[in-house]
């Protein structure tokens, strides 16, 4: 600690900051297997439903893993929209780059963190693409402007300014007038399907409870593991 009393990261000329002893203890209270549910799905339910009953920005905030062609992993964060025992959904631009990603390889990684409650889940599986009818009655439900964002982005694509975005919401804007806003063919809804699911309960000196539940066929295993 500086004489200052500040004992914030420092950056010294070369080295950038010392986060070495940036630490925050993650206790939380102990995870059995017996307090998990056999279905990784009612497990998900009750921690998510816990996190939105939390003061905590985006609880369906997600974490998403793809790989590109030459298997560099690219992640981003992406917001959860629904899920149930076929799998997890989420939305974007079918032309955007990981648009593309999954299309070569659909194997992807979701990760959710809760720091308030010390949990992490852990989800890996295959996506598959929804069906227009799906993504249509998601889209329809979205507020006037994010449907006409859907249309004004060419997600993920080089652009030279932000007026470019703002030109192109006018047009938009003026050839949809006060009617209904079509789905665009390229936009719609992603499912992951799960192979893996693994939920993680902070405790005390890193000794952290997780378990993790894996398909075989048509069920679920249960093992837990180090932390």
């Amino acid at each position: 600690m500086s004489d200052s009393g500040d004992d914030r990261p420092k950056a010294d000329d070369h080295a950038g900051m010392d986060v070495s002893q940036l630490r925050h203890s993650a206790t939380g209270h102990a995870l059995s297997r017996a307090a998990l549910d056999a279905d990784p799905f009612r497990q998900f339910e009750n921690w998510f439903g816990a996190a939105c009953k939390l003061d905590i920005n985006d609880p369906n905030a997600m974490s998403l893993c793809s790989v590109d062609e030459q298997h560099r992993p690219y992640t981003r964060t992406v917001l959860l929209k629904s899920f149930d025992e076929r799998g997890f959904v989420f939305y974007t631009n079918y032309e955007s780059r990981k648009a593309k990603h999954l299309e070569g390889n659909p194997a992807v990684a979701l990760l959710f963190f809760w720091r308030e409650l010390g949990q992490q889940i852990g989800i890996r599986g295959t996506t598959e693409k929804l069906t227009s009818a799906e993504s249509l009655k998601y889209f329809a439900s979205r507020p006037r402007g994010s449907q006409l964002g859907a249309w004004v982005s060419p997600q993920s694509s080089i652009i030279s300014s932000r007026a470019i975005l703002k030109a192109k919401l006018e047009e938009i804007r003026q050839k949809f007038g006060n009617g209904d806003i079509p789905l665009p063919s390229f936009w719609g809804g992603y499912r992951v399907v799960p192979r893996e699911m693994e939920f993680w309960q902070g405790r005390d000196d890193r000794l952290h409870d997780r378990f993790l539940y894996t398909r075989r066929d048509d069920a679920w295993s249960l093992e837990r593991l180090a932390p």
